[in-house]
């Protein structure tokens, strides 16, 4: 038995970015968090030389290829396993909410998987694995993001080259305003999911079609992401938290698919109870909000839940995704 786990994220600056259309012509620049609410994958080798993959189904087939679910089967395929393995997955957070879980899966699969064979693999080969086999096996609008933030967990800094290459680094942030980053970002569940696909694929093809607003506009969000990431190493906070309202400003112009009334509506809210700034966490079109407040957070979380919202307690992963399990049959 296998079992890995493999943090969920937060983006912080620069969402959007990381997709090819963008940072194969001008660059890209990702800072975000992970956080602490896990993909858990358990990988097991079946007794009846079974197939069986379970989730939120559950498949049992006689050999990979048969498999519905297309992260797991192109997992297993790419890693050249057949038949005889079992695999299930438990995770913190709901799918579709902006939080990177498809991410979360592939990268936890991946690293089970390579546990499960005896391959060792560095966080950075996994990240790039992992996004092969989202983006270039099974062509998902996505960028390099959720994978790289799967793998490597903390507060860190993608900086994307034209060529694809990425370089992953450690934001400087110092240990008292860590803990205030965390303390001060609140987060809420909208209670709705979101069709990242869609938006993603919108904000895509308008910087292929080389529309000057939405490529201006990225340009924007880049510019910010480095402002916010800036801010945060030098403990300015309360600049962090403006810069947000700034970028959301941008980013809801990406795609008409981005917002709605009611989260216009809650956004106005929060501003005029305290929070500085905030944003839809993912591609946006639900999930969860982040805000930054700084002060009468009691309160403000009364006001969220007359709206509907539900908080979600949380604190900072710095570990990626690790093995927490390996008991290996000697017949592996």
């Amino acid at each position: 038995m296998i079992i890995t786990r493999t943090p969920f994220r937060i983006t912080l600056g620069g969402g959007g970015t990381d997709l090819s259309s963008y940072y194969s012509r001008f660059g890209g620049f990702i800072f975000a968090a992970g956080i602490a609410k896990y993909m858990y994958i358990d990988v097991n080798q079946p007794f009846d030389g079974l197939v069986r993959v379970k989730y939120s189904q559950s498949e049992t087939v006689e050999t990979v290829g048969e498999i519905r679910h297309d992260i797991a089967r192109e997992a297993l395929k790419l890693m050249g396993i057949e038949r005889g393995i079992e695999v299930v997955s438990i995770a913190d957070i709901p799918a579709g909410t902006g939080l990177g879980s498809s991410s979360c899966y592939t990268v936890g699969l991946l690293n089970a998987l390579h546990a499960y064979k005896s391959d060792h693999i560095s966080l950075t080969d996994l990240a790039e694995e992992a996004c092969r086999l989202e983006i270039d096996i099974l062509g998902g609008p996505l960028g390099k993001q959720d994978q790289y933030m799967a793998a490597f967990g903390g507060l860190t800094v993608l900086e994307i080259e034209r060529d694809g290459n990425v370089r992953a680094s450690n934001a400087r942030v110092p240990e008292d305003a860590i803990d205030e980053l965390n303390r001060n970002l609140l987060v809420f569940y909208t209670n709705t999911s979101h069709a990242s696909a869609e938006i993603l694929s919108d904000q895509r093809a308008g910087v292929e079609r080389d529309e000057k607003e939405i490529v201006e506009n990225m340009h924007r969000i880049k510019e910010i992401g480095q402002k916010i990431l800036e801010a945060a190493e030098t403990a300015d906070l309360s600049r962090v938290g403006l810069l947000f309202d700034e970028h959301w400003q941008f980013k809801k112009k990406l795609s008409n698919k981005m917002t709605n009334s009611r989260f216009d509506r809650i956004y106005q809210i929060a501003r005029e109870n305290g929070a500085l700034g905030g944003k839809i966490s993912g591609a946006g079109g639900g999930g969860f909000f982040v805000f930054y407040v700084e002060e009468k957070h009691r309160r403000f979380k009364d006001k969220m839940a007359e709206l509907g919202l539900r908080p979600m307690r949380y604190r900072f992963d710095f570990e990626g995704s690790k093995v927490l399990v390996n008991f290996r049959d000697s017949s592996f």
